[in-house]
C-alpha cells in the first residue's frame, strides 16, 4: 500500500480521527531529502499496512496543517496517535531508524 496524499481539508478525517497510529510525511516537490526518503516510506507503508497509516502532505499545496503542527523544515515526519503527535523525525533517516520509531509507537 502506497502512502496516501491528502489535502488540508482531509487531515482531520484521515489523521486526527484515525483509530490506528498515523505516520504523516510533510514534504515538497523541490525537496531533495524528501525524494531520498520517499522509497523507504513506500516500503514501510507496505510492511506496516493495517498497523500504521501512512499519509503524505505536500506543504506547498497544503500549508495550513504544516503551520499548525510546527513544520519548519522538511522532510518532517510526525506520528499521530489518538489525534496527538507522539513522535517526530526531521530530515532523512535510515530505514532502521524509522522502524525503531514506528515499532515504539504501535
Amino acid at each position: 500500500m502506497q502512502p496516501k496524499n491528502i489535502s488540508d481539508a482531509e487531515f482531520d478525517q484521515e489523521v486526527i480521527k484515525s483509530n490506528i497510529p498515523v505516520f504523516v510525511d510533510f514534504w515538497a516537490e523541490w525537496c531533495g531529502p524528501c525524494k531520498i526518503v520517499a522509497p523507504v516510506l513506500d516500503e514501510l507503508a507496505k510492511e506496516y499496512d493495517g498497523k500504521i497509516k501512512f499519509i503524505k502532505v505536500n506543504v506547498d499545496e497544503n500549508p495550513q496543517n504544516a503551520g499548525k503542527f510546527g513544520v519548519q523544515s522538511i522532510p518532517n515526519m510526525k506520528i499521530f496517535k489518538g489525534g496527538s503527535i507522539v513522535d517526530e523525525i526531521i530530515g532523512a533517516a535510515p530505514k532502521e531508524q524509522f522502524k525503531q520509531i514506528l515499532d515504539k509507537n504501535l
